[in-house]
């Protein structure tokens, strides 16, 4: 019997991250892609237990991985994003704030997607209709709060938008401030805490269309009934790009306030 593609999502992500897990700690090989980016042996194979898990459930399939590219045939409209370690410069000097994300499009619209935490072996998943927290093999709904007041910003290059949005000057808004606190996770992982309401939101700058990174955690959001647009407000991958994702409308109106207050005249 065919398995379902929200649990190979989740099967896939697992692998990965036991890949990450098992590697965390070791003197690992770094691997220039220039512009200050690396990868280590730990997305290597990590993306290669991913996609071995993939190829051997959905051989029809092609296979967009951050570090092996585009593979696989094209022409069945089914496409799997792989980010095997969202955090790599976290993961490279033993800090634990990792992410795994596996996610499906097909077509334009991506159906499943699951993010999994190598460390707590949490894995945020969902089947394109609501989104869940898997712990121990019990699922439960993931809920958006902004009861923390806690807003993950993405402080990482490059800035495409710095002329009209930058994190840092939002940071040092005094609306900002009174309102909220901020955090700097810099992997994807955050982004589902947002679906998980654990952060009250996050805002990125970037073009994130095919995003292997963003991808996992926009859907989880938007399965978990977050607000979720642009930097200007409008839809995601329109306008200006980049990304706001909040709790709740209130905590996406005050955002986008303060990010418009960055606008010259």
């Amino acid at each position: 019997m065919s398995i379902a593609d929200s649990a190979l999502a989740i099967h896939a992500a697992q692998a990965g991250a036991a890949i990450v897990r098992s590697c965390h700690g070791s003197a690992l090989a770094r691997f220039d892609k220039g512009g200050g980016d690396f990868a280590t042996a730990a997305d290597l194979e990590a993306e290669q237990a991913i996609i071995d898990v993939l190829r051997t459930a959905r051989p029809d399939d092609a296979v967009l991985g951050e570090e092996s590219g585009h593979t696989g045939p094209a022409d069945n409209g089914r496409t799997w994003l792989v980010d095997p370690l969202c955090g790599t410069l976290n993961f490279a000097v033993r800090n634990m704030l990792v992410a795994v994300n596996v996610v499906l499009r097909v077509g334009t619209a991506v159906t499943v997607a699951a993010s999994a935490d190598p460390f707590t072996g949490e894995v945020f998943w969902t089947d394109g209709d609501a989104a869940y927290l898997r712990n121990d093999g019990e699922d439960q709904r993931l809920v958006p709060s902004a009861d923390s007041g806690l807003v993950d910003v993405n402080l990482d290059p490059p800035f495409p938008n710095r002329d009209v949005f930058l994190a840092a000057r939002m940071l040092a808004d005094d609306g900002f401030i009174d309102r909220f606190r901020p955090r700097v996770v810099s992997t994807t992982l955050a982004v589902a805490w947002v679906a998980a309401g654990r952060r009250a939101a996050y805002v990125t700058d970037g073009h994130l269309r095919d995003s292997v990174h963003f991808g996992a955690g926009i859907a989880l959001c938007r399965a978990a009934g977050c607000v979720v647009t642009g930097l200007d407000g409008g839809p995601l991958h329109t306008g200006t790009g980049g990304l706001v994702a909040a709790a709740d409308r209130q905590t996406h109106t005050a955002l986008l306030t303060l990010i418009r207050r960055q606008r010259h005249p």
